[in-house]
C-alpha cells in the first residue's frame, strides 16, 4: 500500500484504528486500486472515530436505534445520527429559494418531446457486406413503393420486417430522445409529423424504413407540483454541506496520523 500500510496503523487523537477494521471497511469502498480502497476506508473510520469521540464528549445517547425511515441502525451509527441531529442545523428551503431554483433549472422539470414512430427492419450485420448491401437495397425498394402507396406501410411491415413490431404493423409506440440508437434518433427527431424517411436508416441492426407519426411536445411540471421535491433536494444538499463543514471542524482540531486527513484543516469543504 502506498498511503497506509497494515503495519502502519493510523491513529486518531492517539487511538489506533486496527488494520483488521480497515480491511473490513475497505469492502465498502470498491476501487480499481487497492491502495485507494485502503486509504478511503482508513479515512472513513477516522471520521467515524472522531464523531463517536465527540458524541462521548457531549454525552449523547441515541433516542432510538431506528433511522427516520424506521430502519434498524447499529448503536454507533445511531449515536452519530443523534450527534448530527443535535449539532448540525440547516434552514428549511423557503418558497422564494425553491422558486428561484425552479426558474433556473426548468429543464429538469420538463418532459422530453415524444414522437410516434413505425419502421420496417431489414436485418443484417454490418460486417457482412453482401447481406448489408441487400438490406439497404430492399429498404430503398420499399421506400419507393411506399412513396406511391403510403397506405401499405402496416401490411409491408407485417410481411417484411424482421422486428417483433411487425405484428403491430411496425408500430414502435412513442419514443423519446435516447431510447433508440443514435442513427435512428437523428432521423426520428428531424422529420416532420407524418413523414416517411426518404432514405434507409442504417444502424448496426440493419436498414430501416422509418415513418414518423404524431409528435407530442414535452410538458413542464408546474412549480406547485415540483415545490415539495425541490425543497427536499435543496434541504438535503444544505444538510450534506453542513455535515461536511462540521466534520471538517472536528478534523481541524484533531491529532491525526496515518490517514489522508492529516495536515488538512478542513479537507471536506472546498
Amino acid at each position: 500500500m502506498s498511503d497506509v500500510r497494515p503495519s502502519d496503523a493510523p491513529t486518531v487523537n492517539g487511538r489506533e484504528i486496527s488494520p483488521e477494521a480497515i480491511a473490513a471497511e475497505a469492502q465498502n469502498h470498491p476501487a480499481g486500486d487497492p491502495d485507494k480502497a485502503w486509504s478511503a476506508a482508513a479515512e472513513a473510520l477516522a471520521i467515524k472515530t472522531l464523531l463517536l469521540a465527540e458524541a462521548d464528549r457531549l454525552d449523547i445517547a441515541p433516542p432510538s436505534l431506528k433511522d427516520d425511515k424506521g430502519r434498524d441502525l447499529a448503536p454507533d451509527d445511531a449515536r452519530i445520527e443523534a450527534l448530527l441531529e443535535r449539532e448540525v442545523k440547516t434552514p428549511d428551503a423557503d418558497e422564494e429559494t425553491c422558486r428561484r431554483f425552479y426558474d433556473r433549472h426548468t429543464d429538469r422539470f420538463t418532459s422530453p418531446d415524444l414522437v410516434e414512430a413505425s419502421h420496417i427492419l431489414f436485418a443484417a450485420r454490418r460486417d457482412d457486406e453482401t447481406a448489408y448491401a441487400k438490406a439497404v437495397a430492399d429498404a430503398q425498394a420499399t421506400i419507393a413503393e411506399l412513396a406511391d402507396h403510403p397506405e401499405r406501410f402496416a401490411a409491408l411491415a407485417e410481411a417484411r420486417s424482421a422486428c417483433p413490431s411487425a405484428g403491430q404493423g411496425g408500430n414502435l409506440g412513442q419514443l423519446g430522445p435516447g431510447q433508440t440508437v443514435d442513427e435512428f434518433d437523428t432521423f426520428l427527431f428531424n422529420l416532420d409529423e407524418g413523414q416517411l424517411c426518404p432514405v434507409p436508416v442504417k444502424t448496426r441492426y440493419g436498414a430501416h424504413v422509418l415513418k414518423v407519426g404524431r409528435r407530442i411536445a414535452g410538458r413542464t411540471l408546474p412549480f406547485d407540483m415540483a415545490h415539495a421535491k425541490i425543497a427536499d433536494y435543496l434541504e438535503e444538499a444544505s444538510w450534506r454541506r453542513a455535515v461536511a463543514q462540521y466534520i471538517g471542524i472536528l478534523v481541524g482540531r484533531a491529532d491525526l496520523q496515518g490517514t489522508s486527513l492529516e495536515g488538512h484543516e478542513n479537507p471536506l469543504v472546498q
